[in-house]
């Protein structure tokens, strides 16, 4: 299973690099988070001066954090000058002036004097010194080259391992010309204009609609303005699509009954006692409720009904049967209905008024003829336990 950037799926792959030259480190650890570093940047080859502690050393392993091979393989050495015998070019990292009339390289430029060279199959070294006082006069005389980098002089030191990082960073970026490991997904490719002026149409359509456009004399500069939001982000066409939904989730509410519509629990009870007891929402020469008015009851339920919906839609004797909410049926809008058990069930709240009786009856006798079984449930007793009025209603429709 891939960790924190490890994997041990992938092929561990080894590239002629640069061979790593420590010089009397002091510390297991060190030595450890050294071959973690190299192992990082593609460095493979790591030579130990006679390491202070002895070798091999079981504190090294721990720091290496899997950078194990790396160990395993490390070469042990007795001097220095054993250590680069094979080396046809060596460089010394070291933060002090040697007065050595060698050239002085940043680590960018090391690995570009490297990288030809280990094409060319010649063994290169890097020294490193020790933690304490880092590499001797005459240790530095072996070298060809000095790398130094561009710290704070006043703390010029770095711990071993982080001054290996830095050197194999530049090393690696420069054989690998920077590649990243990885970009920026592209789930989805970028919209269209044609896509952006839909949306924009439909986005000022909507603000229009809430008179988001004042003054008039400013619509003009406001759209324009608004557009380049949307242009700058550079969506893709999930994007789009996705803002779509919101615009359309803000503007006309969710098909479900969620919370948060335009009107709260006890104003939606409201509206429906008053559509009952005025005709539920007819008007005069028209066959049908007013045109709307079931997205606007479904897009603002009642607690009851919010309640009893959540429970048809989650227990296995409901689910599927195709129950719809504030649903038209003929002239009539009914709180819950599934066509294909023939079956509407109405949620009766508490204190209904005469008028809103009469209109609930007379919605029954139009339903029943026409093949339907109406069920009553009161608002109250969902409320108080939805579980137990879904049993009832199961009982009741022999579910």
């Amino acid at each position: 299973m891939p960790g924190a950037g490890t994997d041990k799926t992938k092929t561990w792959v080894e590239t002629p690099a640069p061979v790593i030259i420590l010089v009397e480190p002091q510390l297991g650890e060190n030595i450890g988070a050294t071959a973690r570093a190299m192992a990082n940047f593609g460095l493979s080859r790591l030579r130990l001066v006679k390491p202070r502690q002895g070798w091999p050393n079981p504190k090294a392993h721990v720091m290496a954090a899997g950078a194990d091979r790396v160990l395993e393989n490390a070469q042990l050495y007795d001097t220095v000058q054993e250590a680069v015998a094979d080396c046809r070019y060596v460089i010394a990292t070291t933060a002090r002036a040697h007065d050595q009339a060698k050239p002085v390289l940043s680590p960018e430029q090391a690995a570009a004097e490297m990288a030809p060279r280990v094409q060319a199959g010649e063994t290169v070294g890097i020294m490193f010194g020790r933690e304490r006082n880092g590499l001797e006069n005459d240790e530095v005389a072996l070298a060809d080259a000095i790398v130094t980098l561009p710290v704070n002089p006043a703390f010029a030191s770095l711990n071993l391992a982080q001054a290996v990082l830095v050197v194999g960073y530049e090393w690696f970026k420069r054989v690998t010309d920077g590649a990243l490991p990885f970009v920026k997904p592209e789930r989805s490719p970028p919209a269209p204009k044609q896509q952006l002026l839909a949306f924009f149409e439909n986005v000022e359509r909507e603000l229009e609609n809430v008179e988001f456009f004042r003054p008039p004399e400013k619509r003009e500069t406001m759209v324009i303005n608004l557009r380049n939001i949307f242009t700058r982000i550079q969506p893709t066409q999930q994007d789009i699509q996705t803002l779509h939904g919101v615009i359309l989730s803000i503007a006309h509410g969710r098909k479900g009954p969620a919370r948060g519509g335009i009107l709260n629990g006890d104003e939606a009870s409201m509206l429906r006692t008053l559509l009952a007891e005025h005709g539920e929402g007819k008007v005069p020469n028209e066959r049908g409720p007013v045109r709307g008015l079931a997205r606007l009851l479904r897009r603002n339920p009642t607690e009851a009904e919010r309640l009893l919906w959540d429970a048809l839609v989650t227990d296995k004797r409901f689910a599927g049967r195709g129950f719809k909410r504030q649903t038209p049926v003929g002239t009539h809008i009914c709180d819950f209905v599934s066509f294909t058990l023939r079956v509407v069930i109405e949620l009766v709240p508490p204190d209904e008024s005469e008028s809103a009786t009469a209109t609930r009856e007379a919605r029954r006798a139009w339903l029943e003829p026409r093949g339907y079984r109406v069920v009553a449930v009161q608002s109250i007793d969902v409320e108080a336990n939805a579980a137990s009025s879904l049993d009832t209603l199961a009982a009741q429709l022999e579910l």
